[in-house]
């Protein structure tokens, strides 16, 4: 009787269909909230935390479920938390009156060709900025130990896991009927007010009453938060004033300091922004080099036949693939320029319009990807440069549209030669958001001996699912709210979108010669200073200003700025009390659950509530009180505010307690 083989090792799962498919819901739920809140607020937050915690409550139930299976999920769903922030550059389109609508194809199309191209970029910079680096990447870092938490498949991790499910649940209910009260007017949604100190100079202060905002305050911490109230010091304390008093306008204050702030102040943030991306690309050269040339090196291995001597771990999709799958999506790319070029009327200059397009995308995709991924692994992704990015992309390509097609259009062009620019940045967002996600997702990948390929496949489908619904909810909201400043949207319930607004600007101004650049000029004057200042703390191991999140400060607007401030400073208590606690990283990771349950549950109410609006033809179609309420409004707002914060707190601590006690 022969023997019997001995049965090998289950075979370990990890990419699966499951796992992909959860993935993709929990990306479009997470997408709806991100471009709701980030259109609000002019930030979006990292989802990958939140879904690896819902990922291990609805897997828990089903076979051979891994951490490796948990960890591809929250690779799909990160996607919500990145290609979002296309946010931040189309809807400018729109502020400058060349589409009324998103058009759904296009905006598909740019949105998943752009960050296909983005994981694309993101392979060979995982070898220089993950593999290579000592960067911290705290997000990625802090998935990968709830990830690691949550599959160690004891009584204590089960409970931890439902604490964590339950602390995003609370948070989100809360954060969504708070929302809704604010959506009746009982309570107001903001505690503002502006006024002139010594004649004409004006200042003033505006405390968003968002629990997503506060929630976003905690996850990015106290040096961020500290930075960017420095940021709001320098404009609103120093910058308003004076510009306020050089130029003296009649009427409110509140009126003027919104103007003088919309037209002049926030210029010189971009400055500062702008000054400190391009010292993080200085800084980048050497590791992006570095990482390169170990791409290069893996694919000699492999077509030496010796691709199994490779560890798991570093197994990408081959460098070959890459730059195949990167030559195909430049082919649509090269399309939607043509078409685009023919939409606004220069058709007749499609051909150095596609070429130079191309190129720009190419190179400048690459190096805005490397920056992103640099400060990602350094401060997180939801901190990273983003807006600088968008802010260097767009007048580059308008200053290069200026010298080389608009000589050849006899000086007209002007709108065309703007929304082209716009259309080119679009794509070269999308390209940057993603290689900033991805290498943190990578970074969770590496803790938890996670397979690349398999990660950067996983990261492709969420794209795909991402893009499919951005452009209708980005629809939606148009209709329902518009976006400040654009004719016929409601001064009272417009979306800001505060980076569009800001980086369409820019780009006429460069377009059309109407750019101050002295407001440029002061404002990079600004971040080298902050630059210099950082590195002295750096070097002397103090508490950090990073440059990027002073310049958020100083041309983001109050109403956001400070909220995030409260929200720093509270979750910097909050943690320094769970030090002393037993098991006080578990505490900390509730903290991180119930903000970014805060987040989501309004910025989900909020899409909804859009629905509302637009079916009801009100802009406020919740109210139940008038004007005359405002003033009482924002005080009962205040207090609620307060209180519901410090009894979430509260709730949240009990929680870790019984937690502790059930163990």
């Amino acid at each position: 009787m022969s023997a019997q083989p001995t049965p090998g090792p289950a075979p370990r799962t990890e990419l699966t269909l499951r796992g992909l498919i959860l993935g993709v819901v929990i990306t479009l739920v997470f997408t709806a909230a991100n471009v709701f809140f980030g259109l609000k607020a002019g930030l979006t937050f990292a989802s990958s935390i939140p879904a690896a915690v819902i990922s291990m409550a609805v897997l828990r139930g089903f076979k051979n479920v891994t951490i490796q299976e948990n960890n591809i999920v929250q690779t799909v769903a990160s996607a919500a938390g990145t290609l979002s922030s296309i946010i931040f550059v189309l809807p400018g389109l729109i502020m400058i009156g060349f589409w009324t609508g998103f058009p759904y194809w296009e905006s598909f199309w740019i949105c998943a060709l752009g960050g296909i191209l983005g994981v694309m970029y993101s392979i060979p910079l995982r070898r220089a900025l993950v593999t290579n680096s000592d960067l911290p990447y705290p997000e990625g870092v802090a998935c990968a130990e709830v990830l690691k938490v949550g599959g160690s498949g004891d009584g204590a991790a089960a409970e931890a896991g439902k604490a964590g499910l339950l602390a995003v649940i609370v948070g989100s209910v809360v954060s969504a009927a708070f929302y809704l009260v604010t959506a009746t007017q009982v309570f107001a949604a903001d505690f503002v007010d502006y006024f002139r100190v010594r004649g004409n100079a004006i200042s003033g202060y505006d405390f968003g009453l968002s629990l997503a905002l506060f929630g976003v305050g905690h996850l990015v911490g106290l040096s961020v938060g500290i930075a960017m109230l420095v940021g709001a010091l320098l404009t609103w304390a120093g910058i308003m004033p004076w510009l306020t008093v050089a130029h003296p306008q009649a009427g409110p204050a509140a009126e003027v300091a919104l103007a003088v702030w919309k037209h002049q102040a926030r210029f010189i943030g971009a400055g500062t922004i702008g000054i400190a991306s391009i010292w993080t690309l200085l800084k980048l050269a050497r590791p992006v080099i570095s990482g390169l040339a170990s791409a290069m090196a893996a694919a000699r291995v492999r077509k030496a036949g010796q691709g199994a001597t490779l560890p798991r771990t570093e197994q990408d999709i081959p460098i070959g693939l890459v730059g195949l799958i990167s030559l195909v999506c430049l082919v649509p790319i090269a399309w939607l320029l043509a078409r685009f070029a023919y939409e606004s009327g220069i058709g007749d200059h499609v051909w150095p319009l596609v070429l130079g397009g191309l190129a720009y995308v190419v190179l400048m995709s690459f190096l805005v990807s490397a920056v992103c991924g640099y400060m990602a692994g350094l401060i997180g992704s939801s901190n990273s440069p983003l807006s600088g990015i968008g802010i260097l992309a767009v007048i580059g390509a308008a200053l290069l549209l200026v010298f080389w097609i608009k000589p050849l259009l006899g000086g007209g062009g002007g709108q065309a030669l703007v929304a082209f620019a716009l259309f080119v940045t679009s794509v070269v967002f999308a390209v940057a958001t993603i290689a900033n996600n991805n290498l943190q997702d990578l970074k969770t990948g590496q803790l938890v001996d996670a397979t690349p390929w398999k990660q950067q496949v996983a990261l492709v489908i969420g794209v795909v699912a991402g893009a499919a619904v951005i452009p209708p909810i980005l629809d939606l909201l148009n209709h329902a709210y518009g976006f400040s400043g654009v004719p016929g949207a409601s001064p009272v319930n417009a979306l800001a979108a505060p980076q569009a607004a800001l980086i369409s600007a820019l780009a006429k101004g460069v377009i059309e010669g109407q750019l101050d650049w002295n407001l440029i000029e002061t404002g990079a004057a600004i971040g080298a200073g902050i630059i210099l200042v950082d590195e002295v703390l750096t070097r002397t191991g103090r508490l950090r200003v990073p440059p990027l999140a002073v310049g958020l400060g100083m041309y983001l607007p109050l109403i956001v700025t400070l909220m995030i401030v409260v929200g720093a400073v509270v979750g910097w208590v909050y943690d320094k009390r769970a030090e002393r606690k037993r098991d006080p990283e578990g505490a900390k990771q509730l903290g991180v659950l119930l903000a970014s349950g805060l987040i989501v549950g309004e910025s989900l109410l909020g899409v909804i509530v859009a629905a509302v609006v637009v079916f009801s033809g009100k802009d406020a179609p919740l109210a139940l009180v008038g004007d005359s309420f405002a003033n009482a409004a924002q005080w009962i707002g205040l207090v609620a505010f307060a209180l519901t914060v410090a009894a979430l707190y509260r709730w949240v601590e009990r929680l870790h307690q019984r937690g502790l006690a059930g163990g």
